[in-house]
């Protein structure tokens, strides 16, 4: 992607533009984002995601403006458990559709300015006319398209982050906005974190967006502990303590300086290896949700053909290895070019995996088998 290129998608801004202006920074109103917005899905194929079993849904029922109290419920829905469609003040929200549609996965990759390490995935929410899920803030950053109807965002710099007791949706207490869009089929908002926004269905609406993660500091550091804990032996030794000068004690409950000493070594020792670090957080971050699971497939991949990911892998790459669906392996050389290109564009042509080394080819007829590729 020439990330210098102005794109309708943000507006007539430059990728490169828009990091630099907007990412993390301020909203963004682009109209007329995506032509033919409408076509990349419709409320029927919407209602049949949320009735599998493997696809994440939830149904959100109330608004601000109604007496009664907010209701929400986890999928799959057969459609007879969904409220009429002429009942007002109801939201179902599918997850991953990205990963279950071609329309929607081809979208994504129009994002890819943003690392994919970034990406979480791309939710569409379907709203009776008053639908939503109450004025409300996120720690990622979001665009929100629109599909199908209109939908009214009220947004703003919310200081106030108190929220409403006994509901199950995290709904701001007093929301305060200072903006206010309509938003039709092909517009769409650009917000960075911690900007409050309400979206409002104005009749039936559909809305698509596209979350980018941010992982928590504390959060992170305990999955990459816990991963690096599973090759503690390999990476630290397994010396074992030992104080032949300790000298007798009369408060045996006392930890001894030493032992503790012994003990802030050994992790520091174990975070401090630089490529078991980046090999925990790139297998952590190409780990696929619980949710996704792959169709194995025959090995069938020709030598010579092309090669395209599944549109559920997800592959990335450092310096020194290349990731792929939680899994890390070690790469140099031609190969690991092939291999970065295959990340980057998703897609490897013919004569690239001709020039692949028999290990190479091996190993991506592998992740053929796994229903991670496929030939082209």
């Amino acid at each position: 992607m020439d990330v210098n290129q102005p794109l309708p998608l943000l507006g007539g801004l430059s990728p490169g533009v828009f990091m630099r202006r907007h990412w993390q920074k301020k909203p963004l109103l682009i109209r007329a984002a995506v032509a033919d917005a409408g076509s990349l899905l419709d409320r029927a194929a919407l209602f049949s995601l949320a009735a599998q079993e493997q696809v994440e849904s939830r149904l959100v029922v109330g608004s601000m403006r109604s007496a009664g109290p907010w209701k929400m419920r986890h999928g799959p829905f057969a459609r007879r458990a969904l409220p009429p469609l002429g009942r007002p003040d109801w939201t179902l929200l599918v997850q991953g559709v990205d990963l279950h549609l071609d329309a929607a996965h081809a979208l994504r990759n129009q994002f890819r300015f943003v690392p994919d390490a970034r990406l979480d995935d791309v939710m569409v929410s379907y709203a009776s006319d008053g639908g939503g899920v109450g004025p409300h803030f996120d720690s990622y950053d979001v665009f929100l398209l629109q599909l199908h109807g209109r939908r009214r965002w009220r947004i703003g710099r919310q200081k106030d982050l108190s929220l409403c007791e006994g509901v199950p949706l995290k709904i701001l207490r007093n929301f305060e906005p200072d903006q206010e869009f309509d938003l039709g089929p092909g517009d769409m908002l650009y917000l960075p974190p911690m900007v409050a926004h309400d979206g409002i269905a104005l009749g039936e609406c559909m809305t698509l967006s596209v979350g980018f993660n941010a992982p928590a500091r504390g959060d992170l550091a305990g999955e990459l502990l816990q991963r690096l804990a599973q090759d503690a032996d390999e990476l630290v030794g397994e010396r074992l303590y030992r104080d032949p000068r300790q000298a007798a004690v009369d408060a045996a409950g006392r930890i001894p300086g030493q032992l503790l000493d012994f003990a802030r070594d050994a992790v520091q020792e174990l975070v401090q290896d630089p490529l078991a670090l980046r090999r925990a957080l790139g297998e952590y971050l190409t780990e696929p949700k619980a949710q996704v699971w792959f169709e194995t497939a025959p090995a069938d991949l020709a030598q010579g053909s092309g090669i395209r990911l599944d549109r559920k892998t997800r592959m990335m790459y450092d310096e020194d290895h290349v990731f792929i669906n939680g899994e890390s392996y070690r790469a140099g050389g031609r190969d690991a070019v092939l291999m970065h290109r295959l990340a980057d564009e998703r897609l490897l042509p013919g004569r690239d995996h001709a020039r692949a080394s028999s290990a190479a080819r091996e190993l991506l007829l592998e992740w053929r088998t796994a229903g991670w590729l496929h030939g082209t």
